[in-house]
């Protein structure tokens, strides 16, 4: 029996309507990097007066990128049907599933065709899947696929890749972004709860040093 530490994998889940099977993109291999930008909405990015330069107008604007690695190789270890999936397909279902959340659903492109053609005069654009970032427990984050670079590697005889490099582009979706009652709206404050408690847990190891740096 192995006594390495179970790894826990990061995944983006995509949830829709009208495709009751989430979308599940599982990584073969954590990035090893993440890169993140959280920028302040202040009082003053409106031209606001002085005394409002302290003040917030909502949570930062975050955007993660993050390179993904997705290897049929990983997936053939596991066996049973994980391993066949991957033996007939390689790594194409699973980059489906990625650039699945990018596209409206055919059965939505079907029923505004057929408004469209009976002279519906309002007709609502789809929307994306609801898709969440899962980084760990601590982690687990609302957010819109704004893009991705795919550098296919390796192919197997019927040309399906089976080795596959991605660059995501990611923007953190806040309680600002979504209506009160939608799970992103209570899905991003419990974030920012877990957020809060651990930056409590970091002042307080910072407290604790404070005799080190104050004479």
């Amino acid at each position: 029996m192995s006594r390495s530490p179970q790894l826990t994998k990061g995944a983006i889940i995509g949830f829709d309507l009208f495709n009751p099977l989430a979308s599940v993109i599982v990584f073969d291999y954590n990035p090893t990097t993440i890169s993140r930008s959280v920028q302040a909405r202040s009082g003053q990015q409106g031209g606001g007066a002085r005394s409002e330069v302290l003040r917030l107008t909502g949570p930062p604007t975050e955007n993660i990128r993050m390179k993904v690695h997705i290897d049929a190789a990983d997936q053939l270890e596991q066996g049973k049907d994980g391993g066949q999936v991957a033996h007939d397909f390689g790594v194409y279902p699973q980059l489906s599933a990625l650039e699945m959340l990018l596209y409206p659903k055919t059965l939505q492109v079907a029923i505004n065709t057929a408004l469209a053609a009976t002279g519906s005069l309002e007709i609502l654009p789809p929307e994306a899947p609801f898709t969440l970032l899962i980084w760990g427990p601590k982690r687990v984050v609302p957010v819109r696929l704004s893009g991705f670079t795919i550098e296919e590697q390796r192919f197997d005889e019927n040309l399906n890749p089976i080795l596959a490099e991605v660059d995501l582009d990611l923007r953190v979706l806040t309680y600002d972004d979504f209506p009160l009652l939608h799970p992103g709206w209570f899905t991003f404050l419990a974030h920012q709860v877990v957020k809060e408690t651990m930056a409590v847990v970091g002042s307080v190891g910072s407290i604790q040093n404070i005799g080190s740096i104050v004479p």
